[in-house]
């Protein structure tokens, strides 16, 4: 029976001496593969064995498309709790817990830099901030992005990556839909380029804005867009939805999206596209 006794006497030294494995050193994609965060970065945040695009925020896309250094644009725009609102905690509370959990002020980064040598403005959203959900900090620092562009003259990217509106801001929060289309017409109407990426989701009136009016609407592989999602669809008619119904090659069929771009090819689509509007001779990118 000693053999089944566990005493100071026989504990194996590599037992207390074994160290667990630092977090964040491997990934599991939903496709069950496993590969080590190191490699997905040099991968630009793509499984390659199931070519999976895995979320990422402002910051990776910000090393993806820059080339090297840019400038942060209205960094310490904050949002106000202006309703007071309250549901099961306060608005106030949530904002300052997202904004501890995520060192963001809000759901939306600007950066200004070149890529490939280009000027280029870039407002990327933040989904981990509160679901990427739009409120008046996120029109206001679309509205100051294109503004920026106007006054370099260079194009905007603006990726989204959004639950839709925050309706903790209610009635404002929805008037950031005409306040971003409003600022796009400038930007149109001043010659320069917008170009518009959907990423996974793109939902709500995120979908019904600035979204989808750029001057060239991309997207990547299997992104979610959509005004209402799947299930709320379902619900709604009783009827069953075809397959991928609502995913990026689901909208590229149905003429909502011009094409849709692998990570990997991302950075020279957009520059190539920004040539092809701004009737640029056309470079080859590497």
């Amino acid at each position: 029976m000693s053999w089944f006794k566990r005493t100071n006497k026989n504990i194996n030294t590599k037992t207390e001496e074994k160290k667990d494995i630092p977090a964040g050193l491997w990934y599991k994609t939903p496709t069950g593969k496993i590969i080590e965060t190191k490699e997905l970065a040099e991968n630009m945040y793509v499984s390659p064995e199931d070519d999976y695009h895995v979320h990422i925020g402002s910051r990776e896309y910000f090393e993806i498309l820059f080339d090297d250094k840019f400038k942060e644009i209205g960094v310490n725009i904050s949002p106000i709790d202006f309703l007071k609102f309250k549901d099961q905690k306060k608005y106030s509370d949530r904002l300052k817990d997202a904004q501890d959990k995520t060192n963001l002020k809000d759901a939306i980064r600007i950066g200004y830099g070149k890529s490939y040598g280009k000027e280029i403005v870039i407002a990327c959203m933040d989904f981990k901030f509160i679901g990427g959900s739009m409120g008046s900090v996120v029109g206001e620092k679309i509205s100051l992005s294109i503004n920026y562009a106007i006054k370099k003259k260079c194009p905007v990217v603006i990726i989204s990556k959004s639950g839709g509106a925050r309706m903790m801001e209610s009635a404002t929060s929805l008037m950031q839909m005409a306040k971003t289309s409003a600022k796009l017409n400038d930007l149109s109407e001043a010659g320069l380029p917008y170009i518009s990426l959907c990423t996974d989701p793109t939902t709500g009136g995120t979908t019904a804005s600035f979204a989808m009016l750029g001057d060239i609407n991309i997207a990547e592989p299997k992104a979610l867009i959509a005004f209402a999602g799947p299930r709320v669809v379902k619900d709604t008619t009783g009827q069953e939805l075809p397959d991928g119904f609502q995913r990026s090659e689901f909208l590229l069929e149905k003429g909502f999206l011009d094409f849709i771009s692998h990570r990997k090819e991302l950075k020279k689509k957009i520059n190539l596209y920004i040539d092809l509007i701004q009737n640029n001779t056309l470079r080859k990118y590497h």
